[in-house]
């Protein structure tokens, strides 16, 4: 339904990539395939761990051997710091981290277009901050802010924990130091994503890294417009020149 939300034709698809193993990003793997004819990109540490990953769970056997079926002969292996094709678009993977098995985000390139995605990471790292360098456009985490997750009532001590750590979840203030002090200025979209709909608020997200945007030295003045993808509808198509 998303995909015919903004026009495409699930048989158009060339690939789907999974990045790591998680649930909110891979648990309707096996039921989204029954719909589509095109092969999985995915690492081997990520797919071991699909296949695990519902252990401890009464049905958590018959899970795996259901995923298991449901990708046999349609994955692709790649390997999470080495360049692959899908299609006419070249992408260049980089870890992250994040407290999954073999996570990476990447950057996207076609025609001398660089778009780069990273999501479910903890804290920006060097490696990072060298991979976002020259993008046209940026999607990136900005999971909560640290106050609303400190007041979230719903997680207990344990998940704050996890969330907050170096390898749990980027904060709206950790991204904002970035755009203030590390962010280029190349980029002229940047995509807010994987906002908690119970530790953060979108228009806090966006007050946050526009604040950011605007105490750059006036020496390095940005442009980047911040745009916010929803959880629950598809967001706009944004042309990139």
């Amino acid at each position: 339904r998303r995909l015919a939300s903004v026009g495409v034709d699930p048989e158009d698809l060339d690939a789907v990539l999974i990045t790591h193993e998680h649930s909110d990003h891979a648990g309707g793997l096996r039921v989204l395939m029954r719909s589509l004819s095109c092969p999985v990109f995915i690492s081997r540490p990520t797919e071991d761990a699909f296949y695990s990953t519902r252990r401890g769970e009464s049905n958590g056997d018959s899970e795996g051997l259901k995923r298991h079926e449901a990708l046999k002969d349609r994955t692709v292996e790649i390997e999470s710091d080495a360049e692959f094709r899908i299609g006419d678009i070249d992408f260049e993977p980089f870890t992250v981290p994040h407290d999954a098995a073999d996570n990476f985000g990447f950057v996207a390139r076609r025609d001398g277009v660089r778009v780069a995605t990273l999501m479910d990471f903890g804290h920006i790292t060097e490696l990072i901050k060298e991979k976002l360098r020259n993008c046209d456009a940026i999607v990136i985490e900005s999971n909560h802010s640290r106050d609303m997750l400190r007041a979230c009532h719903v997680y207990n001590w344990e998940l704050k924990q996890r969330i907050a750590s170096q390898t749990g979840h980027l904060s709206n203030e950790d991204l904002a130091d970035w755009l203030t002090n590390d962010f280029d200025g190349t980029a002229r979209h940047i995509i807010l994503a994987h906002l908690s709909q119970r530790s953060n608020e979108p228009n806090l997200a966006r007050i946050t890294a526009e604040s950011a945007l605007q105490m750059r030295s006036p020496l390095f003045r940005a442009e980047a417009e911040i745009t916010i993808s929803e959880p629950k509808r598809p967001t706009d198509w944004i042309a990139i020149q």
